[in-house]
């Protein structure tokens, strides 16, 4: 199966940068591929997680695709769990994790791991795919500058 794993130091909290990722709603802004997301739940649970379920369309020239995610935004141990639900992937796991270095810096850890239900769509979408998870970590990055300044 397919899969990408990066880590990035960058000159953000680690609390920013998993407030930026866990703002979904503001995806199709600046992430590659990505043309809308919606959530169509979100709430807190027992263990101080929150979840979200999420719609979100991948688009590339003629193709769109939408698959819907879980998302769980573990805030006290600085990760995030993107698991697949449904749609156009056999499987999808995306895992986000974020250590502070210092005051003003930390370590992005993202990792994903997919395959495509359709020969046809892993064939088109597969190099596309990788170069866009490539760029993931400059998008969220610029994002933050953008965000929180440089």
């Amino acid at each position: 199966m397919p899969h990408f794993d990066t880590s990035r130091r960058v000159a953000h909290s680690a609390e920013d940068m998993f407030d930026l990722v866990a703002d979904v709603d503001k995806y199709p802004g600046f992430v590659p591929l990505c043309q809308s997301l919606t959530v169509r739940g979100r709430r807190q649970q027992d263990d101080g997680t929150e979840l979200l379920i999420a719609d979100m369309t991948v688009a590339y020239r003629f193709i769109k695709e939408t698959f819907t995610s879980r998302v769980v935004l573990d805030r006290p141990n600085r990760k995030i769990l993107v698991e697949y639900l449904d749609g156009p992937f056999r499987h999808m796991e995306n895992r986000w994790t974020f250590q502070p270095i210092d005051e003003g810096h930390c370590e992005v850890g993202f990792y994903i791991d997919y395959e495509f239900k359709s020969r046809t769509l892993s064939a088109v979408m597969g190099s596309v795919f990788d170069r866009a998870f490539r760029r993931f970590a400059t998008a969220f990055e610029e994002r933050a500058d953008q965000v929180y300044g440089t």
